[in-house]
């Protein structure tokens, strides 16, 4: 087979899952996300068809039973599912966070231990990460793990961590060296499976992503093997977390696309269909204006997620392009979200439109996975390097 007949095989198979997605998408999640939403209901059956569709599986490598699939088409297929509801994507995006770490950096044991159960989506993978005191600053977690024989007891508290109550195993980041110097050094990841020791400390109450749990999760005098350690080797934890973290920004950027996208979608449509003083508000200039941009923002955003995701499949570092992509393509969404709700009028201040929930869900990603302010940070600190005289 040439290579541009397989380019071109790939090509069709990817076009027939995103369109797959997609028509999930416009005949199950679209009729029943408000429902879910305002109810802040999990959406169990939902996630049944996720699973059925392989969704849980779809970075998972093929020998592990997962789809295989290269970040681009992740990327496309986050989309078109949070065009239909942005909260979905948050079921898998911890879980296939931890799915790259382990087919990274897992042992041989590890990967054939956790992965194949992962790509069913009979485990359910969160990311214990941030802590009460803990967000961006991530060398200042306190949540220790000490050495006691062929286990590891581990204490302290996390925050804000999705898919708390239903995942049955945990990414957990701690410090087995407190004293280490520089802190990172001292950090190492576990795979935490739920058992004695793990409580679910309370929900936090949101005013978006509703319908998916975001909890404080204690760990007190919590036992993990030393054979959860990823990697069977202390110290590599924080360098594992930010490599998954690309994954995760990719994700979110592609998130707001999606969440812009339907925005948009709403606005447009309402905009040829009400008419003021004669005419459909789309052929007065101000509602023209606006839907020029926030058109021209979307594809925009779109193309920068899309040169990440190449990149990360191309084995290339991107954190730079993911930072990059997830700055403009939250903020965007932001902005596009408010400009709907302001086509829309009175209407879009009402539950009656999807308006408000996209308007509701936007600025999560504006703070998820690295708050924009931090992004700022880094991508400036990468371009300085990019072009060092």
């Amino acid at each position: 087979m040439s290579v541009q007949t397989a380019q071109s095989e790939h090509a069709e198979l990817t076009a027939e899952l995103v369109e797959t997605v997609r028509r999930f998408v416009e005949r199950e999640v679209m009729p029943v996300a408000s429902k879910y939403e305002h109810a802040n209901e999990y959406p169990t059956d939902l996630v049944e068809r996720m699973k059925e569709l392989g969704l849980f599986g779809a970075t998972i490598a093929p020998e592990w039973g997962g789809l295989g699939l290269d970040y681009s088409t992740y990327a496309r297929i986050v989309e078109e599912i949070c065009r239909g509801w942005m909260s979905l994507s948050g079921v898998l995006n911890t879980h296939l966070m931890f799915a790259y770490v382990l087919q990274r950096f897992g042992t041989p044991a590890q990967r054939e231990r956790w992965l194949p159960a992962m790509a069913r989506g009979e485990h359910r993978a969160a990311l214990c990460l941030t802590e009460p005191h803990a967000g961006s600053d991530t060398q200042q977690i306190r949540t220790t793990a000490r050495r006691d024989g062929d286990h590891y007891v581990v204490n302290g508290s996390k925050m804000f961590i999705t898919n708390a109550r239903t995942a049955t195993i945990y990414s957990l980041l701690t410090k087995t060296d407190p004293t280490a110097n520089p802190p990172h050094k001292g950090m190492t990841l576990f795979a935490a499976e739920r058992g004695p020791g793990i409580t679910v400390s309370r929900d936090i109450d949101k005013i978006g992503y509703k319908g998916i749990e975001t909890c404080e999760v204690s760990f007190e005098d919590y036992r993990v093997p030393v054979s959860n350690l990823i990697g069977g080797e202390e110290g590599r934890g924080l360098q594992m977390v930010l490599s998954g973290l690309e994954v995760g920004r990719i994700n979110i950027a592609a998130r707001a696309v999606g969440v812009a996208q339907a925005a948009f979608e709403s606005a447009i449509r309402y905009a040829q269909e009400r008419t003021t003083f004669g005419k459909p508000i789309c052929e007065h200039q101000a509602i023209q204006l606006k839907l020029a941009d926030m058109g021209t923002r979307i594809e925009a955003a779109r193309l920068l997620v899309r040169q990440a995701a190449a990149m990360k499949d191309r084995g290339e570092r991107c954190d730079l392009e993911a930072g990059m992509a997830k700055l403009f393509a939250s903020e965007t969404c932001q902005e596009v979200s408010l400009e709907a709700m302001r086509v829309l009028g009175g209407y879009g201040y009402t539950k009656e439109f999807p308006v408000e929930r996209y308007y509701r869900d936007a600025p999560l990603m504006i703070i998820g996975e690295g708050t924009n302010e931090i992004q700022r940070l880094v991508i400036a600190r990468g371009l300085v390097q990019r072009y060092k005289i």
